[in-house]
């Protein structure tokens, strides 16, 4: 059996609908469907979900909203028309939309997540009434009906163990299944939104579940890049990689998926395949567990990331000083702040953050406390700062791939601040500065993949 993820772009209008149900159709093996909320159909368009966001601000502010409301509506009311769905379905669907703020929420973090959540709760059911009107016997799996549970955290949930074992109730099943994807309930009922990627960690969740043989995401790209097509013209696409050489890549800016979005598939060791919904008869790219794969060459991908900012220590003799590395994370501790990295010297200590959780007054605040607490010789804070991945699972059987990629960066003087292997050896991380990131980037592309591809 196979679970099947539409994003946003998949399901915009009814044209995409009659899409993905020739997809839904060609395979008898996809039984499980899971679904985003309508996304653009134009340049221009405004998602649902952002039409979600826009209506519950505009109730927060007590703003007039009924217009926002029925804009919402219109765009499942097309798509209903389109496939000549009985009344009864749209009246359900405009009656949900329109008793949101009669609704009654623990507070404005759950009412929050509660009005975002309706763009996938409803294209989900519209989606069931569609297939069952055209003769494709379906259940829509509302979350709360079939024991979707996570945590009570309103707009970052986790979802529960317990939900497996309610999932699983519904493997083999004859007729398919459909499930909105981006949340599930608290255990005292109320709708709790996933933070990133939701609707691929639902996706992951439901083939975890169901036992799938396979999970496949269905998407707007027609294969995984090797890197950016924005920096590298018709990028080498990656027809077959590793969970972790996935994550590796996520986590420095690939944006198939978030990191964690397929955490439970890869618990399950269930092969991930992304695909293009325009054009389903492509392979796309499978993300295979590590124990069944054999890598053709020594990199897989490239990608970089300027989200990140480094804190510099110095201080003589830092390598023979107990407790000074506790005393620096006692007070990241304390301010709440997560680090990503931690390389060090004898005499030298670099910190890297993810600078999306700092504020200039933050900033100024920790420095002054660790400048206080630890007195080094020298403490710099490093906005100017960019990673770069280089991943393969092939990297661990050639002595030479740090030369190589070294090599092209010092001919063009680009800076290194620091370099990293994992216990893994299949990644390399650098540090640069953020004006060196991209050309960085397109360097070591071209030095593995091809020399004549490279955007000016």
């Amino acid at each position: 059996m196979k679970v099947v993820k539409f994003g946003g772009s998949s399901l915009a209008d009814a044209d995409h609908f009659e899409q993905i149900i020739k997809i839904i159709k060609s395979d008898p093996e996809r039984k499980a469907v899971v679904v985003s909320a309508p996304g653009t159909r134009f340049k221009g368009d405004i998602k649902v979900t952002d039409l979600l966001i826009k209506y519950v601000n505009q109730f927060l502010n007590h703003e007039p909203f009924e217009n926002t409301q029925t804009e919402i509506i219109k765009r499942y009311q097309a798509i209903a028309d389109h496939f000549q769905l009985p009344e009864n379905v749209m009246e359900r669907i405009a009656t949900t939309i329109q008793s949101l703020p009669l609704q009654t929420y623990s507070d404005d973090e759950f009412l929050i997540a509660g009005f975002k959540a309706q763009g996938e709760y409803l294209n989900a059911f519209l989606l069931t009434a569609v297939l069952n009107k055209i003769g494709m016997p379906t259940q829509f799996m509302d979350p709360k009906e079939v024991g979707f549970l996570v945590s009570d955290n309103a707009q970052g949930a986790h979802v529960l163990d317990a939900t497996y074992a309610n999932l699983a109730q519904f493997r083999n099943p004859e007729q398919h299944l459909v499930f909105p994807g981006f949340f599930g309930f608290t255990e005292t009922g109320q709708i709790a939104t996933f933070s990133r990627g939701g609707s691929d960690i639902t996706g992951s969740i439901v083939a975890k579940g169901l036992d799938a043989d396979v999970y496949e995401n269905f998407t707007d790209v027609d294969a995984i890049y090797s890197v950016d097509p924005r920096m590298v013209q018709n990028p080498k696409s990656i027809k077959v990689m590793t969970y972790r050489e996935m994550r590796e890549l996520s986590y420095a800016g690939f944006s198939v998926f978030h990191d964690e979005a397929i955490l439970p598939a890869i618990e399950a060791q269930i092969p991930i395949n992304v695909r293009n919904t325009n054009h389903p008869d492509l392979p796309g790219t499978m993300i295979v567990p590590e124990r069944t794969f054999k890598p053709t060459g020594l990199v897989t991908g490239v990608a970089s990331s300027k989200r990140f900012a480094a804190l510099y220590l110095h201080r003589y003799l830092l390598n023979k000083e107990t407790g000074f590395t506790l005393k620096l994370l006692q007070i990241l501790y304390k301010y709440n702040i997560s680090y990503e990295h931690m390389p060090s010297g004898i005499d030298d200590l670099t910190i890297i953050f993810d600078k999306r959780q700092f504020t200039p007054e933050l900033i100024e605040q920790m420095c002054a406390e660790i400048q206080e607490v630890l007195n080094p010789d020298q403490l710099e804070w490093i906005n100017d700062y960019a990673i770069i991945m280089i991943v393969g699972e092939g990297m661990q059987k050639s002595p030479h791939t740090i030369e190589d990629i070294i090599r092209p960066l010092s001919d063009h003087e680009i800076k290194i601040h620091m370099i990293n292997q994992g216990a893994s050896k299949i990644a390399i991380m650098l540090g640069t500065n953020e004006s060196d990131a991209e050309q960085a980037v397109k360097l070591v592309y071209q030095h593995f993949f091809d020399n004549n591809r490279i955007i000016d």
